[in-house]
């Protein structure tokens, strides 16, 4: 075994707690043979449809497809793609801790694929109610004492509301916090062990850059100024760039075909969680989560990475 293997063992000691915005991912597979009489788009027969985890669900799913022991708190509906959520949860060896919230419609994206290109996509969705966002932060507290690493993923649906008490929660637990970001307002994640913007949210928060060196004042004024240990920019085909008060570190993306980007930044985070969760130290994690990232794109949809495709075992 490699200095840079991780056994399997070592893994499945990492708990792993993933609280968010869950979704229901729901593709359509068919055929276009022709264009409809009522009005110039295509018409798709359906011949297949695929239901997978979304959103925060999704990180939930690729800790858990490494081996990681994953908890999943969330909100869904009471409703028939809630349920399908769960299911999908326990099915991919994910603990499922569901609030439920009668007022609220799942979370859906339905994309329509024909000839392996998407063609279209529907969002349902609304906001969860205050008393819900309460239970789950009740349940939330109640679980930090089970799990050493917390991840936050943030889509910007509401299921987060009360996220910056929930990283001071788990911060005075002495667990490792680690947030994927969304919005403009990272004041909130104030207080995190890391967090893992992608370009285009990294420009929302601190302007354009022009050059590298630019880049590196901007991170790292905003990781001090939010109290971070880490602040770690994932850079699609330049790769990812790891910001601490001790260094910078650069890594390269691995070169590869890319298929499909959709849920890469789910596989990035949940690999890092699942590592640190294993006792790996930060800057190897990265590396993991470098790795992953680039194998994932190679995949259709919200896929996952095994341990066997990251490890070549």
């Amino acid at each position: 075994m490699s200095k840079n293997q991780i056994s399997q063992d070592q893994i499945r000691q990492s708990q792993v707690l993933v609280v968010g915005d869950m979704m229901l991912d729901r593709y359509w597979f068919g055929d276009v043979e022709r264009i409809s009489p009522e009005a110039p788009v295509p018409v798709v027969q359906v011949k297949r449809s695929d239901e997978r985890l979304g959103g925060a669900a999704n990180v939930a799913r690729n800790a858990a497809a490494l081996g990681a022991q994953v908890g999943m708190l969330g909100v869904v509906g009471d409703d028939e793609p809630g349920r399908t959520l769960e299911a999908l949860l326990a099915e991919s060896h994910v603990q499922p801790y569901l609030q439920r919230d009668p007022t609220l419609n799942t979370t859906i994206k339905l994309r329509v694929l024909a000839h392996q290109q998407q063609l279209l996509r529907v969002d349902f969705e609304s906001a969860p109610a205050n008393e819900v966002l309460a239970s789950v932060q009740d349940r939330f507290n109640a679980l930090v004492a089970d799990y050493q690493v917390l991840v936050l993923s943030d889509y910007g649906k509401g299921g987060l509301a009360h996220v910056g008490r929930m990283v001071e929660a788990g911060r005075a637990a002495g667990r490792t916090v680690l947030v994927d970001p969304k919005g403009d307002d990272y004041s909130r994640y104030r207080g995190a062990t890391l967090i893992t913007p992608n370009r285009a949210e990294m420009r929302a928060v601190v302007g354009a850059w022009k050059t590298e060196a630019d880049l590196t004042i901007r991170a790292q004024n905003l990781r001090r100024s939010l109290q971070l240990e880490a602040l770690l920019l994932t850079r699609s085909e330049e790769g990812m760039t790891l910001y601490t008060e001790a260094e910078v570190l650069h890594v390269s993306a691995q070169a590869r075909e890319v298929y499909d980007v959709s849920g890469a930044g789910d596989t990035v985070i949940a690999t890092l969680a699942t590592m640190l969760g294993a006792g790996v130290p930060l800057k190897e994690a990265v590396q993991h989560a470098n790795r992953a990232g680039g194998i994932v794109v190679g995949k259709l949809g919200t896929a996952v990475v095994t341990y066997p495709e990251l490890f070549g075992a």
